[in-house]
């Protein structure tokens, strides 16, 4: 297996592998499913065999079950590994910043978060405010760095202006999911904020996982790519079911031409992109982390990236600049 490349990122002292695990689906629940818990640590220690140093996780994911996962699997191996956190929107007073902080702490069993990013905006609490307190929180040494998720311009902005910095900003990027390339991603490039992939292979569309969007279970499909009829959408949009699977059936068939994976073929399309500080793969069994590892095996030529940009230019045109997979009225402000 080829050794996984890392970045360095600005505003901090350390470096993250390039892809990164996602904490998220080994919980099990929501739309993940029922999920073994020795699958879960399993995974987690074969993906840092494999030479990821980097795992995200959040309270949100299963209400602190992640973290508490997360710090099981790599007892003992503190200092090797990076963690990134996130506090979500409800806690970004600054005092309940702090108070979410120690939480964290707890569930990892560690005295520092190496990022701590802010999960999604809130714009009712002052940003200033929520930044100052991260800062707070670095000068005493219980995060390292930290960054933000899912913002869009106008918070980029104030974090850019805020004399506050910000080491990366996580948001939802894929093939089929371009959004950010329309202002958020040429801003950070700009800035120097380094983006975080999530969704890379749109819970395993990208992968060929599913022939027909008839074989999407529901909860797979309250993504903006559905309509709005199934029954866990969030947003009123008629969707774009049909030019979605005409896309991933291009997509297919050029892998199978160029002979590389689908899913492998997206993760490398994806490391390839100016900007990409990271991409989140998860993995809720060691196979699954290992099939990801795949796609640093790949060496795409400017030739397939452009066939690949090609391709998926008319779905990125139909559902536009919004930077929220699942609503209509953008909460990525």
């Amino acid at each position: 297996m080829p050794t996984v490349p890392k970045t360095a990122l600005p505003h901090a002292d350390f470096e993250i592998s390039k892809l990164i695990f996602g904490c998220w689906a080994i919980v099990g629940g929501f739309n993940w499913g029922p999920q073994d818990e020795r699958d879960s640590l399993t995974a987690i220690r074969a993906a840092f065999d494999l030479g990821i140093n980097c795992f995200d996780t959040a309270e949100a994911y299963g209400s602190g079950q992640s973290e508490n996962l997360l710090a099981k699997a790599m007892e003992g191996k503190r200092k090797e590994i990076v963690i990134a956190s996130k506090v979500g929107p409800m806690d970004f007073a600054p005092e309940n910043v702090m108070s979410a902080c120690e939480r964290g702490l707890k569930n990892l069993q560690t005295d520092y978060i190496d990022l701590y990013q802010l999960h999604w905006p809130n714009p009712d609490i002052p940003l200033e405010d929520t930044l100052g307190a991260l800062q707070t929180l670095k000068d005493q040494g219980k995060i390292r760095a930290y960054g933000v998720s899912n913002f869009g311009n106008k918070s980029l902005d104030i974090c850019k202006h805020s004399g506050f910095h910000i080491s990366s900003n996580q948001m939802a990027y894929n093939l089929i999911f371009r959004a950010i390339e329309y202002s958020i991603l040429p801003q950070c490039v700009k800035d120097n904020v380094p983006v975080l992939c999530y969704s890379p292979i749109m819970q395993g569309l990208l992968t060929g996982k599913f022939a027909s969007e008839n074989e999407v279970p529901d909860d797979r499909a309250r993504t903006r790519h559905f309509s709005h009829r199934r029954s866990q959408a969030r947003h009123q949009e008629d969707g774009c079911e049909k030019e979605t699977f005409q896309t991933l059936a291009e997509i297919k068939a050029f892998s199978e031409e160029v002979n590389i994976p689908m899913g492998s073929l997206s993760l490398a399309w994806l490391l390839a992109q100016q900007g990409v500080g990271g991409v989140i793969v998860g993995g809720r069994n060691a196979d699954q982390v290992s099939k990801n590892m795949e796609a640093l095996k790949v060496k795409l030529t400017p030739d397939i990236i452009s066939r690949l940009n090609e391709i998926t230019e008319p779905l990125k045109e139909k559902l536009g600049p919004n930077a929220d997979l699942w609503q209509t009225d953008s909460r990525a402000i």
